[in-house]
Protein backbone atom coordinates (compact mmCIF):
# COMPACT_ATOMS: atom_id res chain seq x y z
CA UNK A 1 0.00 0.00 0.00
CA UNK A 2 0.82 3.22 -0.83
CA UNK A 3 1.43 6.04 1.73
CA UNK A 4 -1.04 9.29 0.93
CA UNK A 5 0.77 11.71 0.76
CA UNK A 6 2.95 10.19 -1.93
CA UNK A 7 -0.27 10.13 -3.80
CA UNK A 8 -0.97 13.82 -2.85
CA UNK A 9 2.32 14.90 -3.96
CA UNK A 10 2.29 13.03 -7.29
CA UNK A 11 -0.99 14.29 -7.98
CA UNK A 12 0.24 17.69 -6.65
CA UNK A 13 2.97 17.20 -9.23
CA UNK A 14 1.11 16.12 -12.05
CA UNK A 15 -1.32 18.82 -11.68
CA UNK A 16 0.75 21.75 -13.52
CA UNK A 17 0.37 21.42 -17.19
CA UNK A 18 4.75 22.17 -18.09
CA UNK A 19 5.53 19.53 -15.15
CA UNK A 20 3.23 16.99 -17.25
CA UNK A 21 4.78 18.10 -20.32
CA UNK A 22 8.16 17.85 -19.22
CA UNK A 23 7.28 14.56 -18.42
CA UNK A 24 6.14 13.75 -21.66
CA UNK A 25 8.80 14.28 -22.96
CA UNK A 26 11.24 12.74 -21.01
CA UNK A 27 8.76 9.51 -21.58
CA UNK A 28 8.87 10.11 -24.86
CA UNK A 29 12.34 11.27 -25.67
CA UNK A 30 14.20 9.65 -23.39
CA UNK A 31 17.51 11.06 -21.77
CA UNK A 32 17.44 15.30 -21.63
CA UNK A 33 19.23 18.16 -20.23
CA UNK A 34 17.63 21.08 -19.07
CA UNK A 35 18.95 23.14 -21.75
CA UNK A 36 17.07 20.40 -24.74
CA UNK A 37 14.11 20.79 -22.44
CA UNK A 38 14.54 24.62 -22.04
CA UNK A 39 13.97 24.75 -25.87
CA UNK A 40 10.60 23.11 -25.85
CA UNK A 41 9.24 25.50 -23.78
CA UNK A 42 10.20 29.00 -25.09
CA UNK A 43 7.77 31.04 -23.25
CA UNK A 44 9.72 30.10 -19.80
CA UNK A 45 13.29 30.65 -18.27
CA UNK A 46 15.77 27.87 -17.87
CA UNK A 47 15.91 28.61 -14.28
CA UNK A 48 11.65 27.76 -14.30
CA UNK A 49 12.75 24.54 -15.89
CA UNK A 50 15.15 23.61 -13.41
CA UNK A 51 12.71 24.62 -10.72
CA UNK A 52 10.10 22.32 -12.44
CA UNK A 53 12.74 19.31 -12.63
CA UNK A 54 13.72 19.81 -9.18
CA UNK A 55 10.14 19.78 -7.87
CA UNK A 56 9.60 16.33 -10.00
CA UNK A 57 13.09 14.95 -8.57
CA UNK A 58 11.47 15.71 -5.31
CA UNK A 59 8.22 13.43 -5.61
CA UNK A 60 10.61 10.89 -7.35
CA UNK A 61 9.18 10.95 -10.95
CA UNK A 62 12.49 11.83 -12.51
CA UNK A 63 16.11 11.07 -11.72
CA UNK A 64 18.83 12.73 -12.32
CA UNK A 65 22.79 12.08 -13.53
CA UNK A 66 25.89 14.37 -13.70
CA UNK A 67 27.68 13.69 -17.31
CA UNK A 68 30.36 16.15 -17.40
CA UNK A 69 28.88 19.93 -16.35
CA UNK A 70 25.68 19.01 -17.64
CA UNK A 71 22.92 17.49 -15.83
CA UNK A 72 20.57 14.83 -17.61
CA UNK A 73 17.02 13.93 -16.59
CA UNK A 74 15.23 10.78 -17.72
CA UNK A 75 11.44 10.05 -16.23
CA UNK A 76 10.94 7.30 -13.93
CA UNK A 77 7.98 5.58 -14.87
CA UNK A 78 7.75 2.58 -12.59
CA UNK A 79 7.61 5.34 -10.09
CA UNK A 80 4.59 6.74 -11.63
CA UNK A 81 3.54 3.19 -11.61
CA UNK A 82 3.63 1.86 -8.60
CA UNK A 83 2.20 4.89 -7.02
CA UNK A 84 -0.78 5.31 -9.64
CA UNK A 85 -1.73 1.71 -10.15
CA UNK A 86 -3.01 0.92 -6.29
CA UNK A 87 -4.98 4.17 -6.66
CA UNK A 88 -6.48 3.80 -10.16
CA UNK A 89 -7.45 -0.14 -9.44
CA UNK A 90 -10.32 1.01 -6.16
CA UNK A 91 -12.11 2.27 -9.81
CA UNK A 92 -11.51 -0.13 -12.18
CA UNK A 93 -14.74 -1.56 -11.61
CA UNK A 94 -16.56 1.96 -12.74
CA UNK A 95 -14.33 2.11 -15.67
CA UNK A 96 -15.12 -0.84 -16.91
CA UNK A 97 -18.63 -0.91 -16.23
CA UNK A 98 -18.87 2.66 -18.18
CA UNK A 99 -16.86 1.19 -21.34
CA UNK A 100 -18.84 -1.61 -21.55
CA UNK A 101 -21.75 0.51 -21.83
CA UNK A 102 -20.25 2.59 -23.98
CA UNK A 103 -19.14 0.03 -26.47
CA UNK A 104 -22.68 -0.89 -26.06
CA UNK A 105 -24.47 2.44 -27.09
CA UNK A 106 -21.95 2.61 -29.80
CA UNK A 107 -23.06 -0.82 -31.16
CA UNK A 108 -26.68 -0.06 -30.79
CA UNK A 109 -25.63 3.11 -32.61
CA UNK A 110 -23.89 1.89 -35.69
CA UNK A 111 -26.60 -0.57 -36.38
CA UNK A 112 -29.82 1.91 -35.87
CA UNK A 113 -27.71 4.90 -38.54
CA UNK A 114 -27.89 1.61 -41.06
CA UNK A 115 -31.29 1.61 -41.18
CA UNK A 116 -32.03 5.62 -41.09
CA UNK A 117 -31.56 8.04 -43.57
CA UNK A 118 -29.01 11.10 -42.90
CA UNK A 119 -30.85 13.94 -42.17
CA UNK A 120 -34.80 12.42 -41.34
CA UNK A 121 -33.94 12.16 -37.54
CA UNK A 122 -36.06 14.01 -35.17
CA UNK A 123 -33.28 17.08 -34.10
CA UNK A 124 -32.90 17.74 -37.87
CA UNK A 125 -36.48 17.96 -37.99
CA UNK A 126 -36.73 20.14 -34.56
CA UNK A 127 -34.51 22.56 -35.89
CA UNK A 128 -36.11 22.76 -39.60
CA UNK A 129 -39.34 23.86 -37.65
CA UNK A 130 -37.46 26.21 -35.64
CA UNK A 131 -35.83 27.91 -38.20
CA UNK A 132 -39.30 28.25 -40.29
CA UNK A 133 -40.88 29.77 -37.16
CA UNK A 134 -37.76 32.53 -36.62
CA UNK A 135 -38.51 33.16 -40.50
CA UNK A 136 -42.35 33.49 -40.29
CA UNK A 137 -41.44 35.42 -36.83
CA UNK A 138 -38.97 38.11 -38.09
CA UNK A 139 -40.99 38.62 -41.20
CA UNK A 140 -44.73 39.50 -39.22
CA UNK A 141 -42.68 41.55 -36.61
CA UNK A 142 -41.53 44.23 -39.47
CA UNK A 143 -45.50 43.82 -41.18
CA UNK A 144 -44.27 42.07 -44.03
CA UNK A 145 -45.45 38.62 -45.20
CA UNK A 146 -42.64 36.16 -44.68
CA UNK A 147 -40.47 35.16 -47.94
CA UNK A 148 -41.29 32.55 -50.06
CA UNK A 149 -39.40 29.30 -49.90
CA UNK A 150 -37.97 28.59 -53.47
CA UNK A 151 -37.15 24.89 -54.22
CA UNK A 152 -33.66 24.33 -54.94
Amino acid sequence: MVAPDVVDTLFRMLADPTRRRILDLLVKRGERTVSELAAEFPQLVTSGISKHLMGLRGAGLVHSTRQGRRQVYRAKVEAITTVLAPWLAKYERYWAGALERLRDLAEDSASDASYSRPGTGRHTDRRNVARKKAVRSRGQAKGRRPPAVRPA
